[in-house]
């Protein structure tokens, strides 16, 4: 076998062989979900992400006989670092063939650049925030992959721990079938709640009656995930950037929120899974590729619950059961058979009973990592 070669990312071809490496890793995985490739060349695109504002970032490509085998991105979040009085770089997107000596070039470069950068500590994967994949996959790989999530091979695990990383925190994957009729203890439920007019619940009919919620929605989100191991606060411009690349594929009878004297105290968020039409276009969406998306959303009976909160003063009043009644009832009305929670924080107890007290079990389990350095 050649040499090991690390190279930062500096012209495009490396950053093409950066973006398109994890499909040649995991070519012969049927069931691995690509990533958005338009998305991609945008995340790490300095001009046009503007986490890099406020973060530092590194992008490495290993090459062996002048073939890539591996890439990691390593972060220094100095925002977040800020706020949360730490001193911890970060790796992430990090990809490689079944291979230690590979792994460890990887890895270990990225350590030396967060300790020259006066990091004490090396977590992930995490990327800018908790809205990038997060960790690496450790249980439920026999359940299908989902968005926004690790897609990661399970001897990823093994390569990670054997560097001398241990866990920083865990999050878990619920999954549960929605019923084909609305329970009449539901619909008790909802009669007991909206009996109470202090609060208005607010739903859409049309992505035009949603668009004036969306920025109030994410002000909301910035200070009800402020507690949220990862999140960062968006901006001003990244609200409006991150409106506009959701607004397309969302489906607005899955989005609710709630409003006390006309101010959002609560939302929540839901889609139809997006799997099946991105792996259909293999990521790519042009030139007919979102085409394939839209049509297989409409087909998809899988529920995907995307973003929630409720501001602090308003917690355990019933409105997060209000919303979440309000989309069951919206989900069994489009035929959809089960619903996916996404990724829950181990530690979120309230969230966590929510799913359960449903029915809904653990499926997957995620990990981010962490080390001394």
């Amino acid at each position: 076998m050649g040499e090991i070669t690390i190279r930062e990312v500096t012209t495009r071809k490396e950053l093409r062989d950066f973006i398109y490496l994890p499909e040649q890793v995991h070519r012969n995985e049927p069931d691995w979900l690509p990533p958005i490739y338009m998305d991609e060349w945008e995340l790490y695109d300095k001009k046009k992400n503007k986490s890099f504002g406020y973060a530092d970032g590194l992008l490495l490509v290993a090459y062996r006989d002048n073939k890539p085998v591996g890439r990691i991105m390593g972060i220094i979040n100095r925002r977040y670092n800020e706020i949360n009085n730490e001193t911890h770089g970060r790796f992430c997107f990090m990809e490689c063939y079944n291979d230690q000596e590979v792994f460890h070039a990887l890895i270990s470069r990225i350590e030396d650049w967060a300790r020259e950068n006066g990091m004490n500590r090396l977590v992930g994967p995490l990327g800018f925030s908790d809205k990038d994949p997060q960790g690496f996959q450790i249980e439920g790989f026999n359940y299908p992959q989902f968005i926004t999530s690790a897609n990661n091979s399970p001897y990823m695990v093994t390569l990670i721990e054997n560097e001398g990383y241990g866990k920083k925190v865990d999050l878990v994957n619920y999954l549960g079938d929605i019923p084909k009729e609305f329970p009449v203890v539901y619909q008790r439920v909802l009669e007991r709640i909206t009996s109470n007019r202090e609060f208005d619940i607010i739903e859409f009919g049309s992505k035009k009656e949603l668009k004036p919620y969306i920025i109030p929605i994410l002000e909301l989100m910035n200070d009800t995930f402020a507690e949220i191991y990862g999140f960062v606060p968006l901006n001003d411009k990244e609200k409006s950037d991150f409106a506009a690349r959701y607004m397309p594929i969302l489906d607005p009878k899955f989005i609710k929120a709630v409003a006390k004297n006309g101010n959002v105290i609560g939302f929540a968020i839901g889609m139809p899974d997006l799997s099946k039409g991105i792996k259909a276009c293999r990521g790519r969406l042009l030139p007919f590729g979102l085409l394939k998306v839209l049509r297989e959303s409409k087909r998809s009976r899988k529920l995907l619950m995307m973003l929630g909160g409720v501001k602090k003063d308003f917690r355990g009043k019933g409105i997060d059961v209000l919303m979440g009644v309000k989309i069951l009832q919206d989900a069994i009305n489009s035929r959809m058979e089960s619903i996916d929670s996404h990724l829950v924080l181990e530690d979120n107890v309230r969230m966590r009973g929510e799913y359960e007290r449903i029915g809904c079990k653990v499926v997957k389990k995620f990990r981010i990592f962490q080390k001394e350095l």
